[in-house]
């Protein structure tokens, strides 16, 4: 399979593999190495049903799950060019696991569809650093933001 392909396939089979993926409903959109991921409304994300708000514990999910998706097709995206191009047989990505991650809750989640977009601002071999926006109805109009440093290797030898 092709490499955009590759990575796309990647990203769906990660996402029905993770069931608190599946229970936020989110979905993954790449765009050449850029992922765009949305977290549809549906009322089970409601925390505050006064305002109503979404739940920061489901946005808070939702940017670290972006940051981890777009850390995850990085590395698919380097894994491919070093194997010519195409994704190598049974491949299987290190998850990225989290060393540290602070949120910034700037206003609150309308009962409306949610999108994140994570920029990765530094990647050694062992850590990257990201950077990770969420909004609904204007990108400039930010409800929350994350920044963490997540650890890229694994214990497996």
């Amino acid at each position: 399979m092709t490499e955009p392909g590759a990575r796309s396939e990647l990203l769906d089979s990660l996402s029905a593999s993770i069931p608190y993926i599946r229970f936020l409903g989110l979905i993954f959109e790449r765009r050449g190495d850029e992922i765009t991921a949305l977290m549809p409304y549906k009322p089970d994300l409601i925390g505050n049903a006064l305002l109503p708000a979404l739940h920061g514990g489901a946005t808070g999910a939702f940017l670290e799950i972006t940051a981890v998706m777009q850390l995850v097709s990085d590395t698919a995206l380097k894994d491919m060019a070093a194997a010519g191009g195409k994704q190598p047989e049974n491949y299987a990505p290190v998850m990225p696991r989290p060393i540290d991650i602070t949120f910034d809750y700037l206003r609150s989640g309308k009962s409306l569809d949610t999108y994140a977009r994570a920029i990765v601002q530094r990647r050694g071999r062992r850590v990257a650093n990201v950077r990770i926006e969420a909004w609904q109805e204007e990108r400039s109009k930010l409800i929350a933001t994350a920044h963490g440093n997540f650890l890229l290797t694994s214990d497996r030898s």
